[in-house]
């Protein structure tokens, strides 16, 4: 079975919106562990401005979060669709 084949089988049986919804998740939880080590750095380096970092990190992690959630939804309405 070739790979053109299988990535059409998993096209034609739907099952496309559930991989692209466990990337998304796996990406999120890439992207934030970034962020978290990116702050750990940089509050390491910087203590005195650990409060500004602290909530620039938070904003980031809850941009990266809001993106992942949306690519969920798209994935499992590719799903249902």
């Amino acid at each position: 079975m070739s790979l053109i084949t299988l990535i059409s089988d998993i096209a034609n049986a739907n099952a496309g919106g559930a991989i692209g919804a466990g990337l998304a998740a796996i990406g999120a939880g890439i992207g934030i562990g970034q962020i978290g080590k990116g702050a750990v750095e940089a509050i390491a380096r910087q203590p005195e401005s650990s409060n500004d970092i602290r909530a620039n990190m938070i904003l980031t992690a809850a941009l990266v979060e809001g993106a992942a959630l949306f690519a969920i939804i798209v994935g499992f309405l590719a799903m249902v669709l």
